[in-house]
């Protein structure tokens, strides 16, 4: 979780509803609890209108006509309770039977006094209490209702645990409604994940489109990167180019020294000058072609049958192509994802391979098939077999390491088609010979 934003956020939104919620759970039922106990109060206070209404004073001692109607008053240890208390005397309800209910201190005269406090029979009690003088000679009475709090017990447990199931189904729409949320402010961040992927593989794009405020200095960091990168790769381009210009002056100069030791009669050490400087030149090749693949352009197309038609042209007037066919079999408007430059240089030295080794044809296709386009070139020469493909598929390994001259390294030529998002595969070709395959994967 720790290595994913997206969890991380989901479970930091959920563990945050989860907390809410459950002050929001304390709270409600707080007040629930205190509203039902406000209703209580209101209750009592209706109780003691009449109580009070048939009070008097018998020689100091306060008693009642009747009693109020609830028949809770009426029934020991039944719940409501009421008591009359003067210095001369106590009248009570029938539900305190002996007991009394607890004493008042300093009680108020003019509002009533509403408190909590532990009654007869070990119950919990909601008191409602204050003092009143019928007339200002008689003595002070002290008023007294009495709620067991135990009968709203019931309720609100009730109403906790209602409230409960209630917040757990909303904390699981909140929960989802974050991982809505937060998939909807991830999104800006595929949109770079794609643009950075593009510029992966093309060093001229830049990160396009708008953007939200807050990832404005991501983005800007980015293409300062990317200008850096180019830079940096445009930097190493020139000096490879320049390595590659410099050392042919002493390749040529090496050259002419192998001549003159094969003119003095030494034709086995002239024979090793060469194939040094041969070795010393491929390797400059070599290099050159991987600067070049490094800066190819991703989202480029070229037209595959001018470009291939234009390649076979070169080749039919070399020694080896001129002694070949060449059979081409692709439609006219079928295209290559690479930009012309890149294709001609995965292509050339293809063909010149197969031109080398092939007894009288060439065959080169371009065919969508099973969601791919696939460029193919085969000849009928003595091909490979199975082990032989699989080792020169190996990096460093090259089309042909036993003809003349050093050519295109087939690591090379694997390495452009994977820039522009291809693969190469050899196969055993239908005319005989070798065959070999790039093939791309179809945008759709």
């Amino acid at each position: 979780m720790s290595r994913s934003l997206r969890l991380r956020l989901i479970a930091g939104a959920g563990a945050a509803i989860g907390v809410a919620l459950v002050v929001a759970w304390f709270a409600m039922t707080w007040l629930f609890n205190a509203h039902v106990e406000r209703r209580v109060e209101d209750d009592l206070l209706v109780q003691m209108r009449p109580l009070l209404a048939d009070l008097r004073l018998s020689q100091g001692a306060p008693s009642v006509g009747a009693e109020p109607a609830d028949p809770r008053f009426a029934v020991p240890a039944g719940g409501l309770y009421w008591q009359l208390s003067t210095s001369a005397g106590t009248a009570r309800s029938v539900s305190l039977w002996d007991s009394r209910l607890p004493g008042a201190h300093a009680p108020p005269s003019d509002e009533w006094r509403i408190r909590k406090a532990r009654g007869p029979f070990d119950q919990r009690l909601l008191l409602v209490e204050r003092t009143i003088r019928l007339q200002p000679r008689d003595p002070v009475v002290l008023v007294q209702l009495g709620y067991d709090l135990a009968a709203l017990v019931p309720a609100q447990r009730e109403f906790a645990r209602e409230m409960g199931f209630f917040l757990a189904l909303l904390w699981g729409v909140l929960a989802l409604a974050a991982w809505v949320q937060v998939g909807l402010g991830l999104q800006p961040l595929r949109r770079v994940e794609h643009d950075v992927e593009r510029l992966r593989r093309d060093a001229t794009a830049r990160l396009s489109g708008r953007y939200p405020r807050e990832l404005a200095p991501l983005i800007e960091s980015i293409d300062a990167l990317a200008d850096a990168r180019e830079a940096d790769v445009a930097r190493a381009r020139r000096r490879a180019a320049d390595l590659a210009h410099g050392l042919k002056t002493p390749l040529s100069a090496l050259a002419a020294q192998s001549a003159r030791v094969r003119v003095g009669g030494s034709p086995s050490i002239a024979d090793g000058l060469d194939s040094s400087i041969a070795a010393m030149r491929a390797a400059i090749d070599g290099e050159l072609a991987r600067t070049r693949i490094s800066l190819v352009h991703d989202g480029r197309s070229t037209r595959a049958l001018p470009l291939v038609e234009r390649l076979v042209a070169v080749i039919e007037q070399t020694e080896a192509g001129e002694r070949i066919a060449f059979s081409l079999s692709f439609d006219d408007e079928l295209t290559l994802p690479l930009a012309s430059d890149d294709a001609a240089e995965l292509i050339g030295p293809l063909l010149e391979n197969a031109a080398r080794h092939a007894r009288r044809l060439v065959q080169i296709r371009v065919e969508d098939q099973n969601g791919q386009r696939t460029l193919a070139i085969g000849d009928d020469g003595p091909g490979l077999h199975t082990a032989q493909r699989d080792e020169a598929v190996l990096r460093g390994a090259r089309l042909d390491s036993a003809g003349e001259g050093h050519g295109l390294g087939l690591a090379i030529a694997r390495e452009l088609a994977e820039a522009t998002g291809g693969r190469l595969a050899l196969v055993r070709s239908s005319l005989g010979g070798l065959e070999v395959r790039v093939s791309w994967l179809l945008s759709t």
